[in-house]
């Protein structure tokens, strides 16, 4: 049993402070992402920018902002995976004496830097669209299908590399969505390409410009919505913090439960904190390897840390839940 001082700093006289850390858990949403995302990362920037260099190619030939726009959106694609991929190498670093839990949050950062930019670039696009609605030009239809026909190819190819991953890291979900909307996307050129072919509506490029961003600001704000949550130590999507409550207020001798906490340490992995007041005394090791195992299983929360109270008239400064 080891002594502890509270979050507050206080020592409570009577308190039985004891700690039960459970291993890292596969939980609901929040299992590990397999380590050999390395090199998909590597496959997926290479397919990626050797693409963007085609499209770009092609759209200032063939006069198309539909092309331009999925090229500078592709362009950002390649900054988000290197910037995932960054994040999940960070990840992996060893704690040290400054950051005790090691690099993880940087992982939260890169879904976070993701979805922001990936927002920030569709207004580029939307605004250009807009633009040619008013000065529109002759597109190519022919260059403009097959070169996003090549990138219904590549889109499809890279998010395939991340499906297996896309459930349970957030980070990984972000390169598997970005990839799988590129496909549709492609796609979507390319229909506008064969009618632009048969009709000569070129008003059509600039639409399917908008239904890009669209497309993209769907796709993307689920993704910023999880991700400020976790920035911001939210309670993990998947956890019910009042089903964890209660489980672990039901185990065998726990009176009262105060200062539970529950937040990301990175976008695979979860910490709790709690206080537990057991007024028949410290029930030993058995009972918190028990309660770290119920977390790890029922919850997914694999880094569990419990304090255990004893003197049931104690007053702990933290009882209140809004004191933190």
């Amino acid at each position: 049993m080891t002594e502890h001082h509270d979050q507050a700093g206080h020592d409570h006289s009577g308190h039985d402070h004891s700690h039960a850390h459970g291993g890292h858990a596969h939980g609901p949403g929040h299992s590990h992402a397999p380590a050999s995302f390395g090199k998909a990362f590597a496959i997926g920037i290479a397919l990626n920018v050797g693409f963007v260099l085609v499209e770009a190619v092609y759209g200032v030939l063939g006069n198309s902002v539909a092309l331009l726009a999925d090229a500078g959106h592709n362009l950002s694609d390649v900054l988000g995976l290197v910037v995932a991929w960054v994040a999940t190498v960070l990840a992996k670093r060893a704690p040290t004496s400054r950051y005790t839990y090691g690099m993880k949050g940087s992982s939260i950062l890169a879904s976070l830097f993701n979805a922001v930019f990936l927002l920030v670039a569709v207004g580029a696009i939307g605004w250009e669209a807009i633009q040619r609605f008013g000065e529109p030009a002759p597109v190519a239809g022919k260059t403009v299908m097959v070169v996003a026909g090549v990138g219904i190819l590549v889109n499809s190819i890279t998010a395939w590399l991340f499906v297996s991953g896309a459930k349970g890291d957030i980070n990984i979900r972000g390169a598997f969505l970005h990839m799988a909307a590129d496909a549709a996307v492609s796609a979507g050129v390319v229909l506008a390409g064969l009618v632009i072919l048969y009709t000569g509506w070129t008003w059509l490029d600039p639409v399917v410009s908008l239904g890009i961003v669209a497309v993209i600001v769907w796709s993307t704000w689920g993704l910023l919505r999880d991700s400020l949550r976790l920035s911001l130590a939210g309670v993990p999507m998947g956890i019910d913090i009042n089903a964890v409550r209660g489980r672990l207020e039901a185990m065998p001798g726990v009176a009262r439960l105060h200062d539970l906490h529950v937040w990301p340490m990175s976008t695979t992995e979860t910490a709790l904190t709690a206080h537990l007041v057991i007024p028949a005394g410290y029930p030993g090791d058995g009972f918190l390897m028990e309660a770290a195992h119920a977390m790890r299983d029922d919850f997914g929360i694999g880094h569990v840390t419990l304090q255990v109270e004893t003197d049931a008239a104690a007053a702990c400064s933290l009882v209140p839940d809004n004191v933190v």
